[in-house]
């Protein structure tokens, strides 16, 4: 159709046939199938169709635009900040909305534009930075679902803060192979406070002992957590521990106990500022006076230093090879500095329930594995 005919014929044409004749110009202008001249036209024709009367027109034209990057720019503009219907094929997928643009948007818009651009092919870290901040759940968890999305660490712990306790967004995150340990931490934490504050459990369990419990589960599955934290990721763990008030003197003998060295290190780093290579030079051979000064720079009790250097000989003899030991062993020789089974106090106490805890776990996995056999 000739362009000159056509802005003759738009005024008396039926809505189908100027949906049709919208769609087929729009494809004619990002095909490159007209004229220099043709183009100048089509685009003014193009430009015309933005005031139709009918949202079909302007859809079908979104539509045949949208994943074009010749599309006459301040058309496709026009049609983002048109009603959702029209909106969402450019939205969803043009590639001549800048960053600046989707974010612009993502403040302004609406529940489904924001999942819109959460689930563009490619979401850029500032854009993903923006929904996480300002995002409804829904966007979110559009966000955490796209695998073209680059997600900053930042973003991650926005997300959790603000919509953690939603289910399916806090499913979404934990599943997220890129979600920093503190934020695994953090989403843990959350978890329990639901559970703790479950009618069900307050009824069975009462308000001081589901405290108490929420307090052990999240310790030992802080302890977990450390497993599967990569090395590069402890110092931040450790600063979210740290503000939560969770990095006490009982949570950094535990993960002594359990052979969490390398955390435990990053933990002193946090807590004396010395170097990481000065504090695990110390732990894997220091002497027993310099690893004291170590341990009185971080506010460690000395009533604790026995206990820890005992643990850190047995597993420095189990790196290097000479001896092969675990959790119910190291933490029994921990015991036996404080004096045995009969030993009393909090410290005694504490590695006491280390030990017992070992057992039970061992005594567990050893029926489980008969029981298979």
């Amino acid at each position: 159709m000739v362009v000159s005919h056509f802005l003759k014929w738009i005024g008396t044409a039926r809505v189908s046939e100027r949906v049709a004749a919208a769609a087929a110009l729009a494809r004619a202008y990002v095909d490159r199938e007209l004229a220099f001249e043709d183009r100048c036209a089509a685009e003014a024709a193009l430009t015309l169709l933005l005031d139709d009367a009918s949202a079909k027109v302007r859809q079908a034209m979104a539509e045949a635009l949208s994943m074009s990057r010749h599309a006459p720019v301040q058309i496709v503009a026009a049609l983002a900040s048109d009603q959702p219907e029209v909106a969402r094929f450019v939205l969803a997928r043009s590639p001549l909305l800048t960053d600046a643009d989707l974010i612009d948007r993502v403040a302004t818009g609406q529940k489904a534009t924001q999942s819109l651009i959460a689930g563009r092919p490619v979401v850029s870290m500032a854009v993903a930075a923006a929904i996480a901040e300002i995002g409804e759940p829904e966007a979110c968890l559009d966000l955490l679902a796209n695998g073209g999305a680059e997600i900053a660490s930042l973003s991650f712990r926005r997300m959790a803060e603000r919509h953690g306790h939603l289910p399916a967004v806090r499913e979404a995150l934990v599943s997220h192979a890129g979600l920093p340990a503190d934020c695994r931490h953090m989403l843990l934490v959350k978890l329990g406070e639901a559970l703790k504050g479950a009618p069900l459990v307050l009824a069975l369990m009462g308000a001081a002992r589901a405290e108490r419990m929420l307090r052990d589960a999240c310790m030992k599955a802080s302890l977990t957590l450390i497993e599967a934290t990569r090395a590069e990721e402890h110092a931040a763990l450790v600063e979210h521990l740290r503000l939560r008030g969770d990095l006490t003197s009982a949570f950094l003998i535990r993960t002594v106990a359990h052979g969490k060295v390398d955390f435990f290190g990053a933990a002193l780093v946090a807590l004396t500022g010395q170097s990481g290579q000065r504090v695990g030079a110390l732990l894997s051979g220091g002497h027993d006076t310099a690893l004291k000064a170590l341990f009185r720079a971080a506010g460690l009790a000395e009533a604790t230093y026995i206990v820890i250097l005992r643990a850190l000989k047995v597993w420095r003899d189990v790196a290097n090879g000479k001896r092969v030991a675990g959790v119910q062993e190291v933490s029994w020789l921990m015991l036996k500095e404080l004096g045995g089974q009969g030993a009393e106090g909090e410290l005694a106490s504490l590695v006491k329930s280390i030990h017992l805890e070992a057992l039970r776990r061992n005594a567990r996995g050893h029926a489980l594995a008969i029981a298979a056999a």
